[in-house]
């Protein structure tokens, strides 16, 4: 069975929403919409206080080549535009719409009918995809059409469909390939024709052996596109760590990225959006999240529209259990804790895990026992009890020279810890301060305008 080659751990999956059919949620009352759900610069507002929406308008347009569109998921009147809370309490401006009805923009095909033909370019499918405002749904929220673009001088061999869902609880990925298997394949094979490759792979753990069966069953029938069972290990649905379970290459340390190695990978919920947005003009609106948690009264997977409050979420599960310790925004490993349960859900949530009791509580740290566990664990060959000192002490440079801007932040050395160190913590830390200091000396080093 095939995964990568190097680290990792297996935490316990917990996939209580697994058997759940998707359930759609009823449309809230206000949705509130940030400007930055993605990777990049934040989108420009093209509406005002006062406007009336329809549901798929644009209403906020890409700020920069690395940006992307954003659409309104209800029609209503726009009753602000402001800086709101997010999930951890940070202001950040977000548009504000009373919902009214649920009046559509015109050209958005709405019905189910399966559209296998596409007519487009290369060029208009990545276009289309731009103008949707699709990104990366698994977390990471890269801009789509960025990816797609390949840079002059590379070239793309194969595309890589992530179906791994390696977080432990969540499901969306895992119901969406079951419940829109046909969408998901077309959708290859429209990537297929944007970065103009013949094969395609769609990596699966195998501890979802009913989507295996069901995409391989589907995908007999398209020309070049392979699924892949591959050995349950987190963080498998990391790119770098996906792409060397599946064809064996390594990706460069950064400044490389996955094309340098001939590869495109993308998100399998990204990629049933990709096939709505090319073959039925449908923008990202809405997504599939996971509402989960052990003491959770119902755990679902839930359509939800985009800029629906979490709280509304929770509640269609049960409610918040009284014991509930955390919300999460994500899952356990990269998940981030909220504050605040009035904020949205933005492209990028795939889930919301409760967590209670011991599961919920950070241990007290004690010593480092130079056990090296989390070097083990670390699936990019750092040394995270290094990067984590060096932190501390504001070793700058060695942090650069040791390469800490290679970590994704997978939580693997945390999670292995015998001392429960916050190694993620102080990694994280080490590493934004470390980019920061690298843009600034590119900046420094610009020719002057």
């Amino acid at each position: 069975m095939k995964t990568f080659p190097m680290g990792g751990v297996h935490p316990s999956e917990n996939k209580l929403s697994c058997a759940k059919p998707i359930e759609v949620l009823p449309l809230p009352e206000v949705v509130t919409i940030p400007l930055a759900q993605h990777i990049g610069a934040p989108a420009v507002a093209k509406v005002a206080k006062g406007d009336k929406v329809l549901t798929g308008q644009l209403i906020a347009e890409a700020g920069s080549f690395m940006s992307a569109n954003i659409h309104s998921p209800v029609s209503g009147t726009v009753t602000a535009v402001d800086m709101v809370p997010n999930g951890q309490g940070l202001r950040q401006m977000m548009i504000t719409i009373k919902r009214e009805g649920d009046d559509w923009a015109e050209g958005i095909d709405r019905s189910e009918t399966l559209v296998k033909a596409c007519p487009f370019s290369a060029q208009e499918i990545i276009a289309k995809i731009k103008d949707a405002g699709i990104v990366g749904m698994g977390g990471a929220t890269f801009p789509t059409h960025v990816k797609l673009a390949v840079p002059p001088g590379k070239k793309a061999e194969c595309v890589i469909i992530n179906g791994v869902e390696c977080e432990p609880y969540l499901t969306s990925d895992h119901r969406t390939m079951l419940e829109h298997g046909e969408e998901l394949v077309v959708g290859v094979t429209i990537l297929m024709k944007a970065v103009g490759v013949e094969k395609a792979y769609i990596g699966i753990e195998n501890n979802k052996p009913d989507a295996i069966a069901h995409l391989k069953q589907i995908a007999a029938g398209y020309e070049g596109i392979e699924v892949v069972p591959l050995k349950v290990m987190y963080p498998q649905g990391g790119e770098k760590q996906l792409i060397a379970a599946v064809t064996g290459r390594q990706v460069p340390p950064p400044p490389a990225l996955p094309i340098d190695v001939g590869a495109v990978v993308c998100n399998a919920s990204t990629t049933v959006a990709v096939y709505r947005a090319v073959q039925k003009s449908m923008p990202l609106i809405e997504r599939v999240v996971t509402v989960t948690g052990k003491r959770l009264k119902e755990p679902k997977n839930l359509l939800t529209r985009m800029g629906t409050p979490v709280s509304a979420l929770l509640e269609a599960a049960g409610g918040v259990p009284e014991e509930a310790s955390k919300v999460i925004n994500g899952g356990p490993m990269m998940g981030r804790a909220m504050v605040n349960l009035a904020s949205p859900v933005t492209k990028g949530c795939s889930g919301i895990t409760v967590l209670s009791g011991r599961e919920a509580v950070r241990r007290e740290a004690a010593q480092c026992i130079k056990c090296a566990k989390c070097v083990s664990a670390c699936p990019m060959g750092l040394e995270p009890y290094y990067l984590s000192k060096m932190t501390q002490k504001k070793g700058w440079d060695a942090l650069e020279q040791q390469m800490i801007t290679s970590c994704i932040e997978c939580g693997c050395c945390q999670s292995t810890c015998p001392s429960y160190l916050p190694l993620l913590d102080w990694i994280r830390l080490g590493k934004q301060t470390v980019m920061g200091i690298i843009r600034a000396r590119g900046a420094a080093a610009a020719p002057k305008k």
